[in-house]
């Protein structure tokens, strides 16, 4: 019985670590993100220390686009600009990044999104924890 008490504490402990997502937050998306690690269904983590791509948020209003970037030594970012479209959504107190490309449709629940710290997740209840990307220069 003890231990079902202990589990169900950490259990709301884990969902009050993230942060309820407003319309007011959506435009923090904008911007650069770096992943940082991503958790599996099953509580498999994989960190990510170094990154040679970062994602590229741009958002009007409710709709925008993502394409990976690769920062460079310079401040400066290289891209094959291709975009996925994207478009926000709301369901009940949830908000969605729904995705098209050529490549497919599919959509990701926005979990968290602060300042610096982004949380989604997919289908697949995969979750994608990011941290915003600060340009790096050796100038």
């Amino acid at each position: 019985m003890k231990k079902i008490y202990v589990l169900i504490t950490l259990g709301l402990f884990g969902i009050s670590c993230h942060h309820a997502v407003s319309e007011q937050d959506i435009k923090k998306l904008n911007g650069y993100w770096e992943i940082q690690k991503v958790e599996m269904p099953d509580g498999t983590k994989k960190e990510y220390k170094v990154n040679e791509t970062i994602d590229f948020f741009k958002l009007d209003g409710k709709k925008g686009f993502r394409m990976k970037v690769m920062p460079q030594l310079d401040g400066k970012y290289l891209t094959n600009d291709i975009r996925e479209a994207l478009e926000i959504s709301k369901s009940e107190e949830n908000y969605y990044i729904e995705y098209h490309s050529n490549y497919g449709k599919w959509k990701e629940e926005i979990l968290d999104l602060q300042d610096s710290i982004m949380v989604l997740k997919n289908k697949d209840n995969t979750e994608y924890h990011y941290v915003r990307q600060t340009p790096f220069s050796i100038k």
